[in-house]
């Protein structure tokens, strides 16, 4: 396996163990999400989308001592396939199917960052018109569009601004008004606007995955009923005026990736029906943030120990061998079942050339490989040599030990082709 070859194997072993921590993450907020929500509250319920991208983090960090383990066969018949060619890999033509998947992969993760930022860009360009309006209660810009149709809305992450429809002051009383600054000014204290950027920002290279899509609506569900439980906790007297308010405002014509924006996307039948449930005690959301703390740090620690660098490990090796000298016809040797570390004495004999010897072992290695440690003398050898390599099971390696004639280009020396395999 040359450099470039592992290089690969080792992106698409990351690749797939970061793929798997993402997929059991979203799998186990889904699972806690509604029992979070009724146990502790909406707001600790929305924390636990920490999970997904904590869990992605962990499977990527390195380790210090890379202690054997077993590779879950799930990924190392992945990575495998990724890493090692197939026959008929490349046609004619030289194309190679692990490049079209990645082209096709990277057109994807293109069209979508594409799609992000011309929605985002089409929201904020109806607000050039925006008028900016006094707010002292708010440390965050409050806008007024042009239209009835923009706003309310929290646009942004590190320049967050709050915006409002035309008609705001007509079409709400004072205490609706009063109500929806403080659901928005919610959104920006409680950082949604970030929470909306990495979402997509997940989503994106994971295009492909049905999951991550569901994922983010889901994300966008639970913080507008989070953000309602902040404001309710302020303002638990004025629930009705809070409905009423949410039944006003029209759903937003337009998408926001980044930002906060009322959209059929938002359950406000779920919202509405909150508002009529005893609000949560202090007590429990204190707990639900230190089981919220332990059941994280759990999480991050299972996906870390899960990516620990691999090593494949069997008690039988099988070897084939095939030698060549000087460049002559290749003689096919018996294959080999050995022990990890346990070494075979092989030899060989070919017209015109000195006898051969040497004894050759198979250790494990990281990333799925097989180490390969011979040593060698007589032959065409001015003395002996110890050759060590790394290939994938089933790929063929080669080891020459000579040197290419400068004017003919013909080898003179030894040319071993060797395949390792798990299990004799």
């Amino acid at each position: 396996m040359n450099k470039l070859e592992s290089l690969a194997f080792a992106w698409a072993a990351r690749g797939w163990l970061a793929l798997l921590a993402f997929t059991a993450g979203v799998l186990v907020v889904a699972a806690l999400r509604k029992p979070g929500r009724r146990w502790f509250g909406a707001e600790r319920a929305f924390q636990l989308w920490l999970l997904p991208p904590l869990a992605v983090l962990a499977s990527q960090l390195p380790h210090a001592v890379a202690a054997p383990a077993s590779l879950p066969p799930l990924v190392y018949a992945i990575t495998s396939a990724v890493a090692a060619p197939l026959p008929g890999a490349a046609g004619a033509s030289g194309f190679d199917w692990r490049m079209g998947a990645s082209l096709l992969w990277l057109a994807g993760l293109l069209a979508v960052l594409a799609l992000i930022v011309m929605a985002q860009h089409r929201y904020r360009r109806r607000l050039r018109s925006a008028t900016p309006l006094p707010q002292a209660s708010l440390r965050w810009p409050v806008l007024r569009a042009t239209d009835a149709d923009t706003g309310p809305a929290l646009v942004g992450a590190w320049r967050s601004r709050i915006v409002l429809p035309a008609d705001f002051a007509e079409r709400y009383d004072a205490t609706e008004q009063a109500l929806i600054l403080a659901h928005e000014g919610a959104h920006a204290r409680r950082g949604d606007g970030w929470w909306s950027l990495l979402a997509h920002a997940l989503v994106a290279p994971l295009w492909f995955h049905p999951l991550a899509w569901w994922a983010l609506a889901a994300l966008r569900h639970d913080q507008e009923l989070a953000c309602d439980a902040a404001v309710l906790r302020e303002h638990g007297t004025q629930r009705r005026s809070y409905a009423n308010a949410m039944l006003k405002t029209r759903s937003a014509a337009l998408a926001l990736p980044v930002g906060c924006a009322w959209s059929p996307r938002h359950p406000l039948t779920e919202r509405i029906a909150m508002l009529k449930q005893k609000p949560v005690s202090s007590s429990r959301r204190h707990a639900g943030a230190v089981v919220l703390v332990v059941f994280a740090g759990m999480a991050a620690g299972v996906a870390y120990a899960a990516a620990v660098p691999a090593v494949i490990t069997s008690d039988r090796y099988a070897l084939e061998w095939n030698v060549s000298f000087d460049g002559k016809p290749a003689q096919k040797l018996k294959k080999m079942c050995l022990k990890p570390g346990e070494y075979a004495n092989v030899n060989g004999v070919a017209t015109e050339v000195p006898p051969w010897q040497g004894r050759v072992a198979m250790f494990p290695a990281e990333k799925g490989e097989i180490e390969i440690r011979a040593d060698m003398s007589g032959g065409t050898l001015d003395k002996p040599t110890h050759p060590i390599l790394r290939t994938m099971p089933g790929r063929p390696a080669i080891i020459q030990i000579g040197n290419v004639d400068s004017k003919s280009g013909s080898f003179k020396g030894i040319r071993l082709m060797m395949t390792a395999n798990i299990g004799c």
